[in-house]
């Protein structure tokens, strides 16, 4: 089963969150970048399930040039290639413009006689919180999608002639679905625990074949207004008092919470 893993080059927010001066993205100028925990979790998701039925994973990433650095990391972990499409301006890219742009080279592939039987995705943009690539891509492939997976297994051939069983939580717990290939899967992170990256997979990868695409110009363009950060949680400390004066209080307030009785 041949698997195409998209991926994006988000910034590491570990730390404080600012937003850019439009307050259309968070302002990435002093931070470090890397790639989601949906997607670190759909790469390993697809090495799996490549490694079970004889296929290759490629991943697929829209951004800057430095973005290949997002590229080749999922590669030293067991993907065999990766495509950049290189846009300077990423953030004027929309939803509906990455997914007709993967669309496109996804068909572009296929005209080449490299036909991917599954397509995984994150399940939501970690720094943009879009939700929408995955099921855009879809109509535009004109697959079947499934969104919130947490794990998947394949049965059956490749080609569109496979199947794959996939599960993920839902409202009322666990949910399992059958799939005909070629379809479009959003994972969600938490079925799943990534590996990192052996001494060989960061040599692999430094030598990796990353095929390059020119971005075209945004057609619908980003419909963003702009984000906003949620209010800081305050915080407070209340002090019982020093020494042996604090015992009473502290009693009182484990009895308030129920550790003991009185």
């Amino acid at each position: 089963m041949d698997i195409l893993v998209c991926i994006k080059r988000i910034p590491d927010i570990s730390g404080q969150i600012t937003l850019n001066e439009s307050g259309t993205n968070i302002d990435d100028s002093s931070l470090g970048h890397t790639t989601s925990a949906h997607e670190e979790c759909a790469v390993e998701l697809a090495i799996q399930t490549a490694a079970a039925t004889g296929g290759t994973v490629t991943v697929l990433t829209l951004g800057p040039a430095e973005a290949v650095e997002q590229l080749r990391a999922a590669v030293g972990v067991g993907a065999n290639d990766g495509i950049l499409i290189e846009a300077d301006n990423p953030e004027a890219f929309g939803p509906e413009d990455i997914a007709s742009i993967i669309g496109d080279v996804i068909r572009d592939r296929a005209e080449e006689g490299q036909n991917f039987d599954l397509v995984l995705l994150g399940n939501d943009a970690a720094d943009t919180g879009d939700f929408q690539v995955p099921i855009r891509l879809a109509y535009d492939l004109e697959y079947p999608v499934l969104t919130g997976i947490q794990t998947l297994s394949a049965t059956g051939g490749s080609g569109g002639s496979g199947a794959i069983e996939a599960h993920g939580i839902g409202p009322a717990g666990t949910e399992a679905f059958s799939l005909e290939l070629p379809a479009v899967i959003a994972v969600q992170e938490g079925g799943i625990d990534p590996r990192y990256p052996s001494i060989t997979g960061r040599m692999k990868a430094k030598k990796a074949r990353i095929a390059e695409y020119v971005a075209p110009e945004p057609g619908a363009g980003n419909p963003r207004i702009g984000l906003e950060l949620p209010p800081e949680k305050a915080s407070a400390v209340t002090i019982l008092g020093e020494g042996r004066d604090a015992a009473g209080a502290l009693v009182d307030i484990l009895e308030e919470i129920g550790v003991i009785r009185s």
